[in-house]
């Protein structure tokens, strides 16, 4: 059985770039910077054209819930596409970050001038409403465990925290945010991290956490899940049976 890890989207050419770029506005952000507040009123989108924005909902006081994190050719704050809306996140630039942004009048004028291109856009802005909509799916049914190891599957493919070999490196800053990615405690992380690290998947060198081949955790998750998927039907049989036997 697989698991449905999101594709990487392709990027974004030079033609597609000075096209935008023709539209939008270009923009600087220091690491560090908030670009946007939940609940400012939104306007167009954003379009990543370096670095890294993290997008988080805070939950409470010194913990938050990370969606996700846009890197080159991403979007963000697309709820600025519809009329009168706000937006539902806070938006941070993690490292120095370039984006370009279309205005709401702006990207109705591209939409008419350059329908093609216009369409190229929206489907990305929806491949990337679909992950959002897969990732609350794992977080209302899969363990922790699972989602930590979707979690990297997903970091590894968009190489938001990888080396130039291809590892992924969980220094302190990086493991806290992944936290937040997971939608968990660090200490409920840190047990899963530990119990991997036991079993040779992951190596822990200082406060650091590496895992050398990524890939090899679908195997992982395949089996897990199909696991999980055994305990259900076995929970829905048992239920089943005892039902039947009340009408008994």
């Amino acid at each position: 059985m697989g698991v449905v890890v999101e594709g990487v989207i392709g990027r974004l050419g030079p033609d597609e770039r000075e096209v935008l770029e023709h539209y939008g506005a270009r923009a600087v952000w220091p690491a560090g910077f908030t670009i946007y507040q939940r609940g400012t009123p939104a306007d167009g989108v954003f379009i990543v054209l370096g670095g890294r924005i993290v997008l988080r909902s805070r939950v409470r006081a010194g913990r938050g819930f990370v969606p996700t994190i846009a890197t080159a050719d991403d979007t963000f704050g697309s709820e600025g596409l519809a009329s009168g809306t706000s937006y539902v996140t806070d938006a941070k630039a993690d490292e120095e970050s370039e984006t370009l942004h279309l205005s709401g009048m702006r990207f109705r004028e591209f939409l008419r001038e350059r329908p093609q291109q216009a369409i190229t856009l929206i489907a990305r802005i929806m491949t990337e409403r679909t992950a959002l909509l897969d990732k609350l799916r794992e977080l209302t049914t899969l363990s922790v465990e699972q989602r930590l190891i979707s979690t990297l599957l997903r970091v590894s493919q968009k190489r938001t925290f990888t080396e130039e070999d291809g590892s992924i490196v969980l220094c302190a800053a990086r493991y806290r945010l992944l936290c937040e990615l997971v939608g968990a405690t660090r200490e409920s992380v840190s047990l899963v991290l530990s119990r991997l690290v036991g079993e040779g998947v992951v190596q822990r060198r200082g406060t650091s956490f590496i895992i050398e081949r990524p890939a090899q955790l679908v195997d992982r998750l395949d089996h897990d899940l199909l696991d999980r998927e055994v305990e259900l039907s076995a929970i829905a049989d048992g239920g089943a049976q005892r039902r039947q036997q009340s009408v008994s």
